[in-house]
């Protein structure tokens, strides 16, 4: 499934929770009115947001695959009607996404290599013999997620603002000292990340000694939508939540950033085993996988920029999960 948070004109201020089928955006409340009776469950387990349809578990999850199932059978999905003759499905033109989830925590990690050398190399340096010893990663801020085609307001303090392309994992399932094996279980899909960066902060922050915090706390993007799993399984590498799936960034319609998510030194189930050493990691959490290599300006300009700028449109775009888009807001310095 593609799931997605979306606001309608007909119910503004109502975030409805759907799915993805060929571009439509379908109403998974009012496709299951339309379904009812086809799928095990009736439409009232369908919770409304998508952190309750997480926590939900995995029979919802199937229910949902059913309804969404019934729609595909019934061909264009902008042609069906459910009760009172309501639609079942809207254009994404005529939809607002939203961040497909409003994590509970964000966490992100450091985890491909290339990125880290070259990040190193800008500051003079190896890779910290520690890089290799365990996945490293950082909290950020929960509360600055924002979503497609969101404008993002550039933080007053930076004169250096960046990018980074990344994957991110939301966790499906409660977990505590998972193995690999078991840590990749955990996950309910994958969703594109921009980890927003202030460059010039941020490199004073590491040289103090503690950081990245307000070089990364100003604004994170998540979307366009949440990939399940189980779309997926073609695409499986031998190594516990890692996949084949090419990731490019563009600038203003030029491209800027080329990898692959199969090109990540630690395993997604590696990263989720760290978390999940002594405590608890519970449904609706994000854990980002770090930059993929070439993915930021910081590596593309060896740290000297040139930034981006207000205006500048930026795409992220992962295979199969779409294209994650933003604009940089005006600057608070020039207004």
């Amino acid at each position: 499934m593609r799931l997605v948070s979306y606001l309608h004109p007909d119910a503004p201020q109502r975030p409805k929770l759907g799915g993805i089928v060929d571009e439509a955006i379908v109403d998974l409340d009012a496709a299951a009115t339309w379904a009812q009776g086809a799928c095990s469950l009736s439409r009232e387990d369908l919770p409304s947001n998508m952190l309750e349809f997480i926590y939900a578990g995995e029979a919802t999850w199937q229910y949902a695959r059913c309804v969404l199932d019934e729609v595909i059978k019934a061909g264009n999905p902008l042609n069906l009607r459910g009760a009172k003759h309501k639609p079942v499905a809207s254009s994404r033109s005529s939809v607002h996404l939203l961040p497909p989830i409003h994590p509970l925590t964000l966490r992100d990690a450091y985890a491909f290599e290339q990125h880290v050398k070259k990040a190193n190399e800008n500051r003079g340096r190896e890779i910290p013999e520690e890089w290799y010893q365990f996945p490293v990663f950082y909290y950020t801020n929960p509360n600055a997620v924002f979503g497609p085609d969101e404008v993002i307001p550039p933080p007053r303090y930076t004169r250096a603002l960046d990018y980074e392309l990344e994957i991110a994992a939301i966790i499906g399932k409660p977990g505590k000292d998972l193995d690999k094996d078991s840590a990749a279980s955990t996950i309910f899909g994958f969703t594109v990340l921009n980890d927003w960066s202030a460059r010039d902060i941020q490199r004073a922050e590491m040289k103090a000694g503690l950081g990245p915090a307000k070089g990364k706390d100003f604004a994170s993007s998540l979307g366009p939508c949440i990939l399940t799993v189980d779309e997926l399984s073609d695409r499986a590498t031998e190594r516990p939540g890692v996949y084949d799936l090419s990731m490019t960034a563009r600038i203003n319609g030029t491209e800027r950033s080329r990898g692959n998510f199969k090109e990540i030194y630690w395993s997604f189930g590696e990263i989720l085993s760290h978390v999940s050493d002594e405590i608890q990691i519970y449904p609706g959490e994000v854990v980002g996988s770090g930059t993929v290599g070439t993915g930021c300006l910081l590596e593309l300009t060896k740290g000297e920029g040139p930034w981006l700028l207000s205006g500048d449109v930026v795409e992220l775009e992962i295979e199969r999960i779409g294209i994650l888009r933003n604009i940089i807001g005006a600057s608070k310095k020039q207004s």
